[in-house]
This record gives structure tokens, sequence and C-alpha cells, in this order.
């Protein structure tokens, strides 16, 4: 049953104060539940050699899977290097039961459609320094054209426990950003972070890290020389930074704690910026939506912090961005995430020590082992506020769980629904989102 549009906006208000205090809230259940508060005892210390500082180019684009059944015929060695072939396939389904004031803000229509298809191609050089390589190649179903993914070099620099990225990659920021789109446990990443992080960015990142200390970072320049007409290229350069620590480590737990903060530096492209986002559906248009203006400078903040304990993950994102904008008010945006896994046949997430990102769930025993495969499930609230200055783009927040069958590495079924309200053009009105996805990959 769809909501009166005056409850609607009862619990839009009682679930604004939850994202606004959940980094607190959260932050205090993971000191109370750290090993040194639960045992009384200071933490153990680090062990740098459980983590895993290994990275190679286009790691953050297509994780490799297990090596088993199909997926150990798709590697060679031709001696200068080796060569990895990997694909992607992705289609969505929606529809939608909206109320009468939503329908009026914004209307969706059922659809289904493929949402991309990508060629990937990896390898590393024969040389006596560490030298991977990586080239994307994608159909957006949305443009219904091809554009280079992630593609470029990474030189490793084991002298100072540094990586070099050069070419088409993430910027880097937020952490679930950065992970493999295919491998994330929500239905879409957070509004906040389609409206202000571009997917690629074209230029030069450096990836460090200190294992005894169990720091990592990344800092990065992009510019849109080269991808002034992709659709990403929403600014002219932009300079980005994250840092992430690892106050708790453990494999033999299977435990980890990750908090990291990041910022952002950019010039919006040609003087002007459009904020806008989906309702975490891809086959829906924008639900919040700025429009124009003229900018010359944006900054962005954010901070993350992630548990994962065994099976369980908890996790939250939060990013303000102001604009330098006079004519406008020189606003300042927010929104983020709050979000819960549990993978329900005991898996746990593996985790990039040296990029700092989750990565994918690989089943204990595929389908076409006997095996039940690898069942998720997740509950995330998500949160966008474009009312600012003298702009109102409106604020939408979204409450989804999800549930994901992953047959094996290479193929997954997914489920979700969402409640949103979208509080928009002096009304508030609520949408329920019912997804399907089908999804291959190797």
């Amino acid at each position: 049953m769809l909501l009166p549009s005056h409850q609607a906006g009862g619990h839009r208000d009682t679930l604004l104060k939850v994202m606004r205090w959940a980094p607190l809230g959260l932050a205090f259940f993971l000191l109370l539940n750290s090993p040194a508060r639960s045992q009384g005892q200071e933490a153990p210390p680090p062990d740098p050699a459980a983590l895993d500082t290994t990275l190679a180019a286009g790691e953050a684009d297509a994780q490799a899977p297990v090596e088993r059944g199909l997926a150990k015929y798709n590697h060679w060695d031709f001696g200068f290097t080796t060569f990895r072939v990997g694909y992607g396939f992705l289609v969505d389904f929606a529809t939608y039961k909206q109320e009468d004031v939503a329908k009026d803000q914004v209307a969706v229509e059922p659809d289904q459609g493929l949402r991309d298809a990508r060629i990937i191609l990896k390898g590393k050089f024969n040389t006596e320094r560490p030298i991977s390589w990586t080239f994307g190649y994608m159909y957006d179903g949305a443009t219904k054209d091809w554009f280079f993914r992630q593609t470029g070099i990474m030189v490793a620099v084991p002298e100072i426990s540094s990586h070099f990225f050069i070419g088409r990659t993430k910027e880097g920021y937020s952490q679930y950003k950065h992970m493999v789109g295919y491998d994330i446990w929500t239905i879409e990443r957070s509004p906040f972070l389609d409206a202000f992080i571009p997917i690629l960015g074209d230029g030069i990142k450096w990836i460090g890290h200190a294992s005894r200390q169990r720091l990592m970072w990344q800092l990065g320049y992009f510019n849109d020389e080269l991808s002034e007409k992709e659709k990403f290229a929403t600014y002219d350069h932009q300079t980005v930074a994250r840092l992430i620590w690892l106050p708790v480590f453990s494999e033999e737990r299977r435990e980890l704690l990750h908090l990291a903060i990041m910022g952002r530096d950019a010039k919006p492209d040609e003087g002007q910026f459009q904020a806008k986002s989906k309702p975490e559906s891809y086959l829906a248009p924008s639900f919040v939506d700025t429009g124009k203006f003229p900018s010359d400078n944006a900054q962005t903040f954010g901070i993350e912090a992630y548990y994962r304990k065994g099976p369980w993950l908890y996790g939250m994102e939060y990013g303000w961005q102001r604009m330098e904008a006079p004519t406008v008010g020189d606003p300042v945006f927010q929104g983020g995430n709050v979000s819960i896994e549990w993978l329900i046949t005991g898996e746990t997430r593996g985790y990039n020590g040296v990029d700092g990102y989750f990565k994918g769930v690989s089943p204990k025993r595929t389908v076409f082992e006997g095996g039940p495969g690898a069942v998720d499930a997740a509950l995330n609230l998500s949160y966008i506020d474009l009312d600012n200055g003298t702009l109102r783009g409106g604020k939408f927040w979204r409450i989804t769980p999800t549930l994901k069958w992953h047959l094996m590495d290479y193929l997954r079924v997914e489920l979700a629904y969402g409640y949103g309200v979208l509080d928009r053009f002096n009304e508030q009105g609520a949408t329920h989102f019912f997804q399907g996805r089908l999804l291959t990959g190797l």
C-alpha cells in the first residue's frame, strides 16, 4: 500500500535523522566491538604478511574469479606477456508503483534492457620490474554506443611500496565507487556518488601502502583532454586523494575494520555543472536534478567505514560537495548510504590490501559442483540532498532489501525491492521499485 504524502514526509524526516547520525552510531558500534575493547587488552600487532599487497592493472574493473571451471581456460602466456580474456554481460528489469504525487513529479514506466556488455583484456609483461596492462571496451545500453573502459598500464615500484597507473581508470574516491561494479552488494551505487563522482577519468594515479601501519593511499590527477565527449567527463580536471586505515585485520578471524577519508578538488566542465541522479534504478529517469548552473570550482569531502566479520559486512559512506557558484549561493550538497550484508551460505568477501576495496563473492561450492552457490542478502538506506543555495534539485531517500544468488563465480541472479520518497516541486511522492538483474562476467 502506498503511504499518503504526509506519512511519507514523516518517514523521510526520521530516516534523514538516521542518515545524519549513522556515521557516529556505526563508529561507536565498531569501537565497542573492536578486539581491544571486547577482550580488555590492546589490539594484536599488525601482521603485514596477512595483507594482500598484490595489484595489477584493471583489477578495479574486473576481478578475476577463482581458478576453476571455465575460468582456467582464458589465460595464455606468450612469453613477453601473459594474456587474459574477460567479458561482462548485464541485463536489467524494472517495474514500479507510484502514488499520484510521485507520478506528477517524475513518472516511470516498466522497462527492461541490456545495461552493458564489455570485453576486457589484461596481462603482465615479462619484465624485471612488474608492469601490467589492461584494455577495456564496453557497450553502453543507455547511449547504444561503444567506448573504452579501464585501459592503461600499471607500473609497480616496490622500493617505495607503490604502484602507478597511467591511462583511463577510476578516480579512487569512495570504496564503493572504486570496487568492481559487478560485485557491489546493493542493486546500484548511492545517488550521491552517481551525481558527483564520475565512473572513470583519464590521468595518472599513485597507489601506495604501508603494510606495517596498515595504511593505504591514492593520489590522482585527471583531465578531459582525451575524453571531452565522454558522458563521464563532467569536469575539466580533478585532483583526488584517499587515505585508508585498517586498525583491525585478521584473516584467521575473518575480521576487518576499514576506515577512510577522501577529498577532491575539481573544475567543472567548461564552467558549468549539473548535479543529477537516478533513484538507484538504471532504467528510470533522474529523480533529483539541479539543472545546469555556472561554477568555477568544486570541492568534495567524504568519509567511509566498513566492518567485516565472517559473512557479515556493515558499512557506510557519506559525502559533501561544495560548489563555488556565487550566482546560485555557493551550494553545498550532501548524501550517502548505510548498508548491511549477510552472506547466508557462509562466504567471506575478500579485500584488496593495496587499493582498499572489497572483492566479489566466490561460492564455496558452485551449483555446477553440486553445491548451493552463494546467497547474498543486503539492506541499504541511501539519501541525497540537492536543495541548497538557490537551487532546488530535490531530496530523495530510498530503503532497499536485495537478494543475490551467485550460481558460480561468473553467473548471478539479483532481485531487489525499494521504497523511496522524493521531496521536490514542493511535494513529497513515494515510489515502489521492483528490480531484477541477470549478470555474467569472467
